[in-house]
């Protein structure tokens, strides 16, 4: 199994993911270090990515989903994914589930404005809930929960 957490920036993709996978023993991805420098400059100035910026990143973790899946290595990744057919292009097997922490745009102002070390440029929030197409085929869960909470939920929800 391969479980992706999705979300805007600021969700807790990350928190929750390295969470679940300390406690299960999997090995966790974060989306974000397969990032080219050219997008990490992009983020950091403001400026939204294109599709056309997101598609050799979205290919990097394809591979990365694709070789974990094709060796039955379970994992856990943290990848905003914000569009159905990002979504699509990591789904590389029916191995590949989906969670995502939806959140409302003032909780994650709030948490943006209080977080220090990462590249996001807290302008870039419109930009992201504006790409996000709300997952259809995906577990949903409510990021304002504790971070334990969430594990949880899926936990119980994947019977793992």
């Amino acid at each position: 199994m391969f479980i992706i957490f999705t979300g805007v920036a600021g969700a807790g993709k990350t928190t929750v993911g390295k969470l679940l996978a300390e406690q299960l023993g999997w090995r966790f991805y974060e989306g974000d270090d397969f990032h080219p420098a050219a997008n990490v400059e992009k983020m950091r100035r403001g400026e939204p990515l294109t599709d056309d910026d997101r598609w050799p990143w979205l290919g990097a973790l394809r591979a990365v989903i694709h070789a974990a899946v094709e060796n039955a290595q379970n994992g856990i990744m943290a990848c905003s994914a914000l569009k159905r057919s990002y979504r699509t292009r990591l789904r590389v097997s029916e191995d590949v589930i989906f969670v995502y922490l939806a959140a409302q745009p003032d909780l994650i102002q709030q948490r943006l404005e209080h977080r220090h070390g990462h590249f996001m440029n807290p302008s870039l929030l419109e930009s992201q809930f504006g790409t996000l197409e709300t997952p259809q085929s995906a577990i949903i869960l409510d990021a304002s929960l504790p971070p334990a909470a969430l594990v949880h939920q899926v936990r119980q929800a994947l019977h793992i």
